[in-house]
């Protein structure tokens, strides 16, 4: 993808990013219809729904070459990232939209031949954009963010994690190196949401954040903007992220980011 088709699909996705932020912000006191998926913590509601069509609408109208992977079945069915692809959460952090009506985000990674060339994260309710594109830096709200360059020992960091990973029946993770990370350590944090909680370590508000469980759409625009200001996005054993499927996830300033790894990350086999 050259410059010129990278900034011309860009400024439309930032166009449907922000409409379909106003939609949203204008029904956010609505009565809500609320069903769940894999459990009764793994919401969904007519608006993830809704907004999703509306990408899907928006997405083939003005790029109908183009492909849509998303969460709740408006989108294609992908095999593969051959061609430009939208890997798009329409709203990232539902429990926090149903129970707080903020600290929920749209999320819109863009991917050419399953390289990231646009991520898009917006903060709704706090009407705040967090753009990139590939080799041009990331920004917030039109500020360019600063690149992951200053010192940051690992007992000085705050990472966003779920508490769950600290419980011994979880499938995933030994507890144990969990544990021991959080009391090594400064502090840790947990927002509700994977894409704003990307975007926080590539603004140095966080340090680092570690999953056990995320799909590509929770991932795929926080990479692009945590990898442009020098930040690494792996899987949790330190390996590549599959953008097709579930996976464990760590991203962190460059850092500490194989030591919280080989340090205190043990998967369960």
């Amino acid at each position: 993808m050259d410059n010129t088709e990278r900034t011309l699909i860009f400024n439309k996705a930032k166009e449907f990013v922000h409409e379909a932020g106003e939609r949203i912000r204008k029904k956010i006191d609505d009565p809500r219809t609320i069903e769940t998926k894999s459990n009764r913590n793994d919401l969904v509601t007519e608006m993830d729904q809704n907004t999703e069509k509306f990408f899907a609408e928006k997405i083939k109208e003005e790029f109908p070459e183009h492909l849509l992977f998303g969460e709740e079945g408006f989108g294609d069915d992908i095999k593969d990232l051959t061609g430009t692809v939208w890997i798009v959460d329409p709203i990232d952090g539902t429990m926090n939209f149903v129970h707080q009506k903020r600290n929920f985000a749209i999320s819109v990674g863009i991917y050419t031949d399953g390289i990231g060339e646009v991520g898009i994260i917006y903060d709704v309710m706090q009407d705040v954009m967090y753009t990139a594109l590939r080799e041009g830096g990331a920004y917030k709200n039109g500020e360019k963010l600063a690149e992951l360059t200053y010192k940051k020992p690992i007992e000085e960091s705050i990472i966003a994690l779920n508490t769950t990973w600290l419980l011994p029946e979880n499938p995933h993770i030994d507890h144990i190196g969990v544990g021991n990370l959080v009391k090594t350590i400064r502090s840790t944090r947990s927002y509700g949401s994977a894409a704003l909680e990307l975007v926080y370590v590539a603004e140095g508000i966080l340090d680092g954040y570690l999953t056990m469980s995320l799909m590509p759409w929770d991932i795929a625009a926080g990479r692009i903007i945590i990898e442009e200001v020098g930040g690494i996005v792996t899987t949790a054993d330190g390996l590549e992220l599959d953008m097709l499927n579930r996976t464990s996830m760590m991203a962190s300033h460059p850092q500490i980011h194989s030591g919280v790894i080989e340090e205190f990350v043990t998967l369960k086999k």
